[in-house]
């Protein structure tokens, strides 16, 4: 069975005006993340980790923020392009795990909607995909609360011939 693993990050500014969507899920902040999409980073991070995987590039090839139809775009549309992606090139994720690091607000409560999300889209066991939260204790953009950050590692593995 060949095996394949890919990395992704990404990163945003948190700013005032705009809805901190994180894993598809709305959550109450002063701030939220700018992005030309809906600035989701832990979709992004997923997204770029599988396309990394199967060597076909990362999110800003496939939804490039010149593309005006990706302007506020929800981002599970790109992870479900990337699930397509994934099957027509014949493979399937073993699993994912995923960090996010901000420093506030503690979203420890939202993380299990999140991966119900992640599982819904990507057709996954809950047992497969792991999202995780953290601060850096104060230090740099996000410990200062200027941004956001994600990031993900995928395995995928080619799908058994029948």
């Amino acid at each position: 069975m060949s095996f394949r693993i890919g990395q992704g990050v990404d990163t945003h500014q948190l700013v005032d005006g705009y809805a901190l969507i994180i894993g598809g899920v709305t959550i109450p902040f002063k701030r939220g993340s700018k992005g030309h999409s809906d600035g989701d980073v832990l979709l992004h991070a997923i997204v770029d980790a599988l396309l990394g995987a199967i060597s076909m590039g990362d999110i800003g090839q496939h939804f490039p923020s010149s593309d005006d139809r990706w302007k506020d775009a929800d981002s599970s549309v790109f992870l479900t392009h990337t699930h397509c992606l994934l099957n027509e090139a014949g493979y399937k994720i073993r699993n994912i795990d995923a960090t996010v690091t901000l420093q506030e607000p503690h979203i420890s409560e939202y993380i299990p909607q999140m991966k119900a999300n992640i599982v819904t889209i990507l057709h996954m066991d809950e047992d497969s995909v792991s999202v995780k939260a953290t601060t850096s204790d104060h230090l740099g953009y996000c410990g200062r609360g200027e941004g956001i950050s994600a990031s993900a590692i995928a395995l995928v593995s080619k799908k058994e011939s029948a």
